[in-house]
């Protein structure tokens, strides 16, 4: 059982590498690298939400899980507060990411919440 439960950490830990990933080449993808504010704050986060993926994967801290969910609210409201709402394409990409970031990271934090002793 507490096998199981360590993966399922384990696989909230690689969503969020992947949505790190994601969010990274989302400018280029998307289409909107040329907006310096955007793409900038889309690299930032991504390489800061990646290294707090793999220091997650490497071993678990709560921490981190609360730094993630602060990321994740952070790109759902930085389309307006970094004032680059109008361009439809990063910011639904920003809100989307931001929203799954969060409830990866509230997920984690549910779990680790209910089985402390797994995550030790």
């Amino acid at each position: 059982m507490e096998n199981g439960l360590m993966e399922g950490k384990k696989a909230q830990d690689w969503l969020n590498l992947v949505l790190a990933v994601a969010l990274f080449v989302s400018p280029w993808v998307i289409g909107f690298a040329p907006e310096t504010m955007p793409a900038w704050n889309a690299w930032i986060v991504g390489i800061v939400l990646g290294a707090l993926a793999i220091a997650a994967l490497a071993a678990f801290a709560e921490w981190e899980e609360w730094a993630n969910l602060v990321l994740g609210i952070w790109l759902i409201v930085s389309p307006w507060l970094l004032q680059f709402a109008t361009n439809i394409n990063a910011m639904w990409t920003h809100v989307v990411l931001g929203v799954l970031v969060a409830a990866v990271s509230a997920w984690a934090l549910w779990d680790y919440r209910q089985n402390p002793h797994a995550h030790v």
